[in-house]
């Protein structure tokens, strides 16, 4: 049996900074450098990235580039566009 669906976009339900915080912090539990950035840019598409390209500073080519799950953004780029996006980062201990 061929089942067929629509592909799910999880940029359309990262609409509050309570669900971008939850977003990013699972993809952040991976510690997989490629899946941290697509999730970055997963929430950047669902913010509009002309729009944090504005707040941000940087240009969106540079975003689009930083944000891609071959990109490899930067400290500076990456605490940028999470606080464009309302969150920050935290150290926590690791699970033991």
């Amino acid at each position: 049996m061929n089942t067929k669906g629509l592909p799910y976009d999880s940029a359309a339900v990262l609409d509050t900074p309570e669900a971008i915080g939850e977003y990013l912090t699972a993809a952040f539990e991976t510690a997989d450098s490629a899946l941290i950035a697509h999730a970055l840019g997963v929430v950047a598409k669902a913010r509009g990235m002309s729009e944090l390209a504005r707040q941000t500073g940087l240009s969106r080519q540079s975003l689009y580039r930083a944000l891609s799950a071959d990109g490899r953004p930067e400290l500076p780029t990456l605490v940028k566009v999470m606080k464009a996006f309302g969150v920050r980062l935290a150290a926590v201990e690791a699970s033991r």
